[in-house]
């Protein structure tokens, strides 16, 4: 039985979402290959404590109780290991840190290095 054109665009259809899954798949599996870097963040004396917490949780997903015991360790400190992540997932988490905080208008710093 031939193929009728409904026929070939569900196979093209199909054909390309697979190819874009397997593109998703391939991507998730080189950014887990990649070394992991730790986030830091750094103290200042501008932020307040309590938006440090706040900012560890919403953009690092950290639970209330580890946030406030970053948050300490960069106070008294002055940094502190926030998380490890890929390079690439860690640039975006930093960015998105820096972002919220700037537009807080406040200076939370957030760096990232290779882990040891």
């Amino acid at each position: 039985m031939p193929w009728g054109i409904d026929d070939t665009s569900r196979l093209e259809a199909a054909t390309s979402a697979q190819t874009d899954t397997e593109t998703d798949v391939d991507a998730a599996v080189d950014t887990a290959r990649e070394e992991p870097w730790t986030i830091l963040v750094h103290n200042d004396d501008v932020t307040p404590y309590e938006f440090v917490i706040v900012t560890l949780g919403r953009v690092f997903s950290l639970s209330s109780e580890i946030a406030e015991t970053v948050t300490w360790e960069a106070h008294s400190k002055g940094m502190a290991p926030v998380c490890s992540r890929s390079r690439s997932e860690a640039k975006r988490l930093i960015s998105d840190a820096h972002t919220l905080a700037r537009s807080a208008g406040y200076p939370l710093r957030f760096s990232m290095e290779p882990k040891l």
